[in-house]
């Protein structure tokens, strides 16, 4: 295939298939999957999404799986599949395309040498050793590498082929703005144990919380790894008034419950390459108090859309300031800076730029 920079592009977008495309809950990396898959569309490009079966896209859809990993109990060992469905691009479909947009890490990486098109890469996690080897390996072979903050390129190797940073964005019409929020903080994410991967900090939240007297809902997801943890350690703390729970969050609950907060706890103890749920909170409205870790200094202003901190006592003194920030600016700066609009149009100059080099 050849782009000549008239017609659409021919765009392949290949998923993890743990969760579908967009997630019903739970899922970061979906879900941005899923806002640029419809965005380009909706710009007149010919898009393929390469997902679970149970994906929902007005794109083409192909599959090798009904159902997403975290939702299907019947998958042991779910990289068999993956590696079918590798197997089954780069057989069968990966000629038919101006430019493949790989969305599940390392996996097509090892094909990069039979691609009829650019192959590249959104990274959306942080560095690892082992993973670098291949990263350096298939920038040799003209893959091409993009990451979702400047703070996760740093902890990259600087011989890995990047081209660009992107930062996420949001379909701001779905996010209800809320001038006039209800008298609790909020926590979302995942429940994590000091041995998971991407730490969330819900006992940070808490403590933050209790120190203060305040209402605390947290709404998080707990996979199997950390129920455990979750029922030793983070639901004897939780009472149910002044500290609560209630699980994962579809969207259309996400929005209220993050609205309705006047403040939202983003303890991270991790460099979270971005941080969906900080923007999610902003465009409600909701100021972000946020450690000093991962991307928050490149997407959160200081003093203006939320306070960013470098331990628990810390956070407690901004809580106690909230009043200081104006939620309307909140808005106006996800607006500005972090809609789906300005992520696609990143994506589409960056893809041409690629097509035609």
């Amino acid at each position: 295939m050849w782009y000549n920079g008239l017609n659409p592009m021919k765009i392949a977008i290949l998923s993890s298939l743990d969760e579908r495309i967009p997630p019903e809950k739970y899922g970061g990396v979906e879900r941005v999957v899923s806002f640029l898959t419809e965005e380009l569309i909706k710009r007149g490009h010919d898009v393929t999404l390469f997902a679970s079966g149970d994906s929902k896209t007005k794109a083409k859809l192909v599959s090798v799986w009904p159902k997403g990993f975290r939702r299907d109990g019947s998958v042991k060992k779910p990289q068999a599949l993956v590696t079918l469905m590798m197997a089954k691009f780069f057989n069968e479909y990966a000629q038919n395309f101006d430019i493949i947009s790989n969305h599940l890490d390392h996996d097509p990486l090892a094909f990069v040498k039979f691609a009829k098109a650019p192959l590249v890469s959104t990274l959306h996690s942080t560095s690892r050793p082992e993973r670098d080897v291949l990263y350096r390996y298939a920038s040799e072979l003209g893959a091409y590498f993009i990451t979702i903050s400047q703070n996760q390129r740093k902890s990259y190797p600087e011989d890995i082929n990047f081209i660009a940073t992107i930062h996420h964005g949001l379909p701001i019409k779905s996010f209800r703005f809320n001038p006039k929020p209800k008298n609790y903080l909020a926590w979302f994410g995942r429940i994590t144990s000091p041995v998971s991967v991407g730490q969330k900090g819900q006992d940070e939240a808490i403590e933050v919380a209790k120190r203060l007297g305040e209402k605390l809902i947290m709404a998080g997801k707990i996979d199997k790894a950390d129920q455990k943890y979750f029922n030793e350690k983070v639901k004897p703390k939780i009472d149910g008034k002044q500290i609560q729970f209630i699980a994962e969050l579809n969207d259309q609950e996400k929005v209220p419950f993050l609205g309705n907060a006047k403040a939202f706890l983003f303890p991270v103890k991790w460099s979270e390459p971005f941080g969906l749920a900080i923007i999610e909170a902003m465009a409600c409205g909701t100021p972000v108090i946020a450690f000093d870790r991962g991307a928050a200094r490149e997407i959160i202003v200081d003093g203006k859309t939320g306070f960013i901190c470098k331990n628990i006592s810390e956070m407690t003194e901004a809580v106690e300031r909230i009043k200081e920030i104006n939620r309307e600016k909140c808005r106006k700066h996800i607006e500005k800076n972090f809609t789906v609009q300005r992520m696609v149009d990143d994506y589409e100059r960056i893809f041409k730029k690629i097509i035609n080099c």
